[in-house]
């Protein structure tokens, strides 16, 4: 194995955008689920921008002009979600995909999405993944995060700030093709992409300054990704890199330009890192809040995989999606007009307990049944199952470098925060 150079980034900086991101989508609840149950049963299609009203800005261009219809059942959500042709997607590239030159995934609809998605696909395969995972995941995740730990005289760390706010900016950043041997410039790029994250912003006072920023990271990570790619392409050899598989992907004739690539990357780096720190934070919690099932992850690896796939659901990180009607449509008698805004609350449809049994209860052994964490239907997620791969591949390095890893008993058990990009702030744990 090639020496991977240790990653020493500037913490400050990125460590204090995380937090102005986690801030700005904290809303004014803590715990909404008790929240959540009652609109299930007392209106569960809601006219009104439930969010919003919570506090939690929009990846939407702002428009009072049009009406928001926000859903709370699981059935509802899915069949939103699964329709693209009556519940559309384009308005997000007036939002969030203004930072982005419009080629962003989730704000494309109909052929163009159709298109894009055919040629990115593949690149994010699990046959992909599992050879990423295999020759950059595991030997970074071990080598320069867990083992480093593991050394550590006090025995003692918070997973967040210690260990998962910085690998999933790491990995990422080398699966792209990023130069492994600039932290500093990785460490750069970060913190733009979580500026990139903070434009919306619910506060109009705020909201120009933090438009201006993101719209000068979202540059930023442009410029400095697009000679990477035209270097690559001047190579002209084949790598495992994204960005090299990206140039070579090819469907029905079709290719990426280098403009594409570089802002897919740009569209993909704000959410790859941030959004995989927080469900890992989640899974975590979870897993050594519960002994039994510790005892049981230590014994068999293939636990951990249903475990992050629970907290998906459990807690998941983006709570709601948000789409627009194309026609006038009905759901459970209520008339929503065209070109109504449609918010589906993700978290509430992920405990519908007319779907799921016991649906408070954190239970990786739970019946498959669909839930909305990685989005649903064509616009699934298309980096599930990198960021899977992460998650899975730092909890075995954990529970395999440090032995007996559990909640610290000398501080409060970690808690997930936030209306929108949830997950807990600090997990603090200690080993033997």
């Amino acid at each position: 194995m090639a020496d991977i150079p240790t990653m020493e980034l500037p913490q400050e900086d990125v460590a204090k955008a995380y937090a102005g991101v986690s801030q700005n989508y904290r809303g004014t609840v803590e715990d909404p689920h008790p929240i959540y149950a009652r609109m299930r049963r007392e209106a569960p299609v809601y006219r009104g921008d439930f969010m919003a009203e919570m506090g939690v800005p929009s990846i939407a261009r702002p428009d009072e002009s049009r009406p928001v219809y926000t859903l709370f059942k699981h059935n509802d959500v899915m069949a939103v979600l699964r329709d693209a042709r009556r519940f559309t997607s384009g308005f997000i590239a007036e939002g969030l995909g203004a930072f982005m030159d419009n080629f962003i995934l989730t704000g494309m609809d109909g052929e163009e999405h159709k298109a894009a998605r055919a040629l990115l696909t593949p690149v994010f395969s699990p046959s992909v993944v599992n050879q990423l995972k295999a020759e950059r995941i595991d030997p970074i995740i071990r080598d320069e995060f867990v083992l480093p730990l593991a050394a550590r005289p006090e025995k003692s760390a918070d997973l967040i700030a210690d260990f998962g706010l910085w690998f999933p900016i790491r990995v990422i950043y080398s699966l792209i093709g990023y130069p492994d041997n600039d932290p500093d410039a990785i460490s750069q790029y970060a913190a733009w992409g979580l500026d990139i994250l903070a434009g919306p912003q619910v506060d109009p006072s705020k909201a120009s300054q933090a438009r201006e920023k993101a719209m000068h990271a979202a540059k930023a990570i442009y410029d400095a990704t697009l000679p990477i790619i035209e270097q690559r392409r001047a190579m002209d050899e084949s790598g495992s890199d994204l960005i090299s598989l990206l140039i070579a992907a090819e469907e029905d004739g079709n290719r990426l330009t280098d403009n594409q690539i570089a802002t897919f990357v740009r569209g993909l780096l704000p959410a790859a890192a941030e959004t995989t720190t927080r469900t890992f934070g989640t899974a975590i919690s979870c897993l050594l809040g519960d002994p039994d099932l510790l005892d049981r992850a230590r014994q068999d690896q293939s636990v951990i995989a249903k475990v992050v796939d629970e907290a998906v659901r459990f807690e998941p990180t983006a709570t709601f999606k948000v789409r627009e009607a194309a026609e006038e449509v009905t759901i459970r008698d209520v008339t929503i007009e065209k070109g109504a805004m449609v918010s589906c609350i993700v978290s509430s449809a992920n405990r519908d307990e007319d779907v799921f049994e016991n649906a408070n209860l954190f239970d990786p052994f739970r019946p498959q049944k669909p839930s909305f964490g990685f989005g649903f239907g064509p616009h699934m997620c298309i980096g599930l199952f990198v960021a899977k791969a992460e998650i899975i591949a730092a909890i075995n390095s954990l529970l395999e470098h440090l032995p007996g890893l559990r909640l610290d008993p000398n501080q409060p058990p970690p808690k997930a925060v936030g209306l929108q990009l949830r997950g807990p702030e600090r997990v603090d744990v200690v080993w033997s």
